[in-house]
């Protein structure tokens, strides 16, 4: 059972799509990986958003980075958007997720902030689901003490 969703616009953010990755692996939290393009594949975004089954997205895009927002559109299911150092420093990214309009939030992250995203994922998931909460706060600690 999938909770959380990633969603990369393109092959090229896979390396940066493998530090959330990681994060979930370490905290056992089932996710998947897709490469959908927001702009150049909207109907195959919006099935995998009605159809995943997923708890939390996480968005992972570039440049003009609509697909958080292409995602959130389609769902009340929370999402977090990371924004890409592509150009411009990735501000140009970061500008286009916090900028959503009213009814259609896209929690959004430090610019290529994909562990933090994860992070925020399970915090969300951990709300109901105790276990995950301990891993959570082992992790922490596990963190404060290195």
């Amino acid at each position: 059972m999938t909770k959380v969703s990633i969603i990369i616009g393109s092959k090229s953010d896979t390396k940066l799509a493998g530090k959330a990755v990681k994060m979930l692996d370490e905290l056992d939290v089932p996710h998947t990986l897709n490469v959908i393009s927001a702009h150049r594949n909207p109907e195959k975004l919006a099935s995998h958003v009605k159809n995943s089954g997923a708890d939390v997205y996480i968005c992972i895009a570039g440049l003009a980075a609509a697909l958080p927002g292409a995602v959130a559109a389609q769902t009340v299911k929370p999402v977090i958007g990371v924004p890409r150092d592509v150009k411009l420093g990735g501000l140009d990214s970061l500008l286009s997720m916090v900028q959503m309009p009213t009814g259609v939030p896209v929690a959004t992250v430090a610019i290529d902030g994909a562990s933090n995203a994860a992070l925020l994922a399970v915090e969300i998931l951990a709300l109901s689901d105790e276990a995950l909460m301990n891993r959570l706060r082992e992790y922490r600690v596990k963190r404060a003490k290195s």
